[in-house]
């Protein structure tokens, strides 16, 4: 099995489809964590909003492709609030009670969900053109999965193009490099790490919307891929988009490859991963700069 070709290739087009999910939900997380020094813990709660969102305008619509478009805008518009109401003034706060006040707001997000879609698990309806499959190596594959893909790979070289090539991208990285000097300069850095911090945010949501057809829509879905995020975040190097995906394909690949081959230790596996990073690379794998 391991040297069949075939198998190797579904397996590796399963991975880079869970690299792709968690790379969406990491490079929010790492960015708030890396740059603004704010530990997050209830990113995961914006991913699972974002799948109901999702859901609820996907059948009030019936268009996955709008669901698509209004999660991702809808999570940026409640991150907006959640900064301006609660993170701006935590900022400040020990690391501690930054982690009480996020966890409690987990809790806060799943009796909400709870209350307004019930609990129960729910699916989207794919659109007729992603619902099919195409031959890999004379195996169906899903076009979803290629979808999402392709998809994680597209955000990633627009991350990557607007952290290099615009004005935006400047400003952070000049915050990031020296946020003391670059405030002297008159750049206010407080509001382009607030730009992405909803950027982040409405990336979560799309995170969600897109996993709902695969994994699922249900209460506590959160849960279930916040330990991975914050392990792709840890090994990849807090605040680096370039950590972040490495991470996320680290991971997904060790996740993917560990269920199929030896699945009673697949859990063990990502634990042991992340150590094995830490200890040849404390720092994550790549390091954000900071001045």
């Amino acid at each position: 099995m391991l040297l069949d070709p075939t198998f190797l290739a579904i397996q590796f087009l399963n991975g880079l489809q869970l690299a792709s999910l968690l790379f969406l939900l990491a490079v929010g997380l790492s960015v708030v964590f890396g740059l603004m020094g704010f530990i997050n813990l209830a990113h995961g709660t914006l991913y699972m909003i974002g799948a109901y969102i999702g859901l609820s305008v996907a059948r009030s619509t019936g268009s996955f492709w709008l669901a698509l478009v209004a999660a991702p805008v809808a999570v940026a518009l409640l991150g907006m609030v959640f900064h301006v109401v609660l993170l701006r003034h935590m900022q400040a706060a020990s690391p501690m009670k930054q982690v009480l006040v996020t966890f409690g707001l987990i809790f806060v997000g799943l009796d909400s969900v709870r209350y307004i879609w019930g609990n129960y698990s729910h699916g989207i309806d794919l659109p007729a053109v992603l619902a099919g499959g195409v031959s890999v190596l004379g195996e169906t594959y899903p076009i979803y999965r290629l979808f999402i893909i392709g998809l994680g790979l597209a955000v990633l070289a627009a991350l990557h193009w607007g952290l290099e090539r615009t004005r935006l991208g400047a400003l952070v990285r000049a915050g990031v490099d020296d946020r003391e000097t670059a405030a002297a300069l008159g750049i206010d850095v407080g509001l382009a790490f607030f730009a992405v911090f909803c950027l982040g945010c409405a990336l979560a949501g799309l995170a969600g919307v897109v996993a709902a057809p695969v994994l699922s829509v249900y209460p506590g879905m959160d849960m279930s891929v916040l330990i991975l995020t914050l392990i792709v975040v840890v090994i990849g190097g807090p605040g680096s988009l370039k950590g972040a995906a490495l991470g996320a394909l680290v991971i997904g690949m060790a996740q993917t490859f560990g269920q199929v081959l030896v699945p009673a230790l697949a859990s063990v596996m990502i634990y042991a991963v992340m150590a094995a990073v830490l200890l040849a690379r404390p720092g994550g794998l790549v390091r954000a700069r900071h001045g």
